[in-house]
């Protein structure tokens, strides 16, 4: 039972942290901008006032860990289902509504399973079912700069996390801390910062973008994405523009002054290595989004965790895929 509670922290928290940054803010401008040929092309975002669109994020983690001489084998499916809305659109910043729609989890740690599906009538009774719940119906107000697609403010904090404590009171300390509003707002990002906006590209051009994550007890992860420009994609869809990604991604353990958070353990070293990055974006310059993406990436190493004054080591080696699916029509709605 021990290990058990100890893994489901580490999914839920620690591990799970490494499915949320998908991509990044551009921080350095295009510095790596590569020497491209041919067809040039202008990447762009577009807003429309009230004008909605909806995306599905679908993430598949597959883990083996061992903890305490025990094997333990996890997999966790995760979907959301989003709602954007620009509710305000100037020359150099928009402002949209994010709504979470639907919430589905499928979670195996060990043999024991945790399902949950807000898009069904009925779901299954387990701990957890009332803390997904108050997922749903969450709404966020962005303010997006489009001169780098970086989210400058996030709006809705406080009653998310009115909603989530209500669902789980323990929870509190460390809810409260990571997800404070720089978190948020770099949760928020990966939506739109995949290009650089208003920049020409050529078949070839390259460009780099990186993010840092601060989730205090759970730890820091940082990000940099090697973008590479493919041209149009093959099909002859010239509204298409195929952008390939390579992920390098670095966890580093939360330092001493870090705290808790109510966690009942403390994470004391990481060395964790990530591999086999690949991913590729396509995005519809007609309508001015991301059409589509997929991204994949393996992550193995260890970390040090303290309980109750003893330390423990995790080996972990984990693979996690994610797709993204953008659509003008709810994909809720029932017809």
């Amino acid at each position: 039972m021990f290990v058990r509670r100890l893994v489901a922290f580490l999914v839920l928290g620690v591990l799970g942290g490494l499915a949320l940054p998908a991509s990044a803010q551009d921080k350095d401008k295009g510095k790596d901008k590569g020497k491209g040929g041919g067809d040039k092309v202008t990447l762009k975002w577009k807003f429309d006032k009230d004008k909605v669109f909806y995306q599905k994020m679908t993430t598949e983690t597959k883990q083996t860990m061992k903890v305490m001489n025990n094997d333990v084998a996890q997999t966790q499916k995760q979907t959301f289902y989003f709602k954007w809305r620009p509710t305000k659109v100037e020359a150099k910043s928009v402002t949209i509504e994010q709504t979470i729609e639907g919430v589905a989890m499928d979670i195996d740690i060990g043999g024991s399973k945790i399902s949950y599906d807000s898009t069904k009538d009925t779901t299954a009774n387990n701990p957890l079912g009332d803390f997904f719940k108050a997922l749903v119906g969450s709404t966020f107000t962005l303010e997006l700069d489009l001169s780098d697609l970086k989210v400058t403010k996030v709006e809705g904090r406080d009653e998310f996390l009115k909603k989530l404590v209500a669902a789980n009171p323990q929870m509190k300390p460390l809810l409260e801390t990571i997800l404070s509003n720089d978190a948020l707002k770099e949760m928020s990002e990966p939506t739109f910062a995949v290009i650089q906006q208003g920049k020409e590209v050529a078949k070839g051009d390259k460009w780099t973008k990186k993010t840092t994550l601060d989730m205090g007890p759970i730890g820091k992860y940082e990000n940099t994405y090697n973008y590479t420009y493919n041209g149009p994609e093959g099909t002859g869809d010239k509204a298409l523009q195929v952008i390939r990604v390579d992920t390098v991604l670095n966890y580093k353990e939360p330092g001493e002054g870090a705290g808790q958070g109510g966690l009942p353990f403390k994470i004391k070293g990481a060395k964790l290595k990530s591999s086999s990055p690949s991913g590729t974006v396509y995005f519809n310059n007609a309508k001015g989004r991301v059409d589509r993406s997929t991204n994949k990436l393996e992550l193995k190493g260890e970390l040090s965790i303290e309980i109750g004054g003893q330390t423990t080591k995790v080996d972990l080696s984990q693979t996690q895929e994610s797709t993204v699916e953008t659509m003008d029509a709810d994909p809720l709605k029932k017809k």
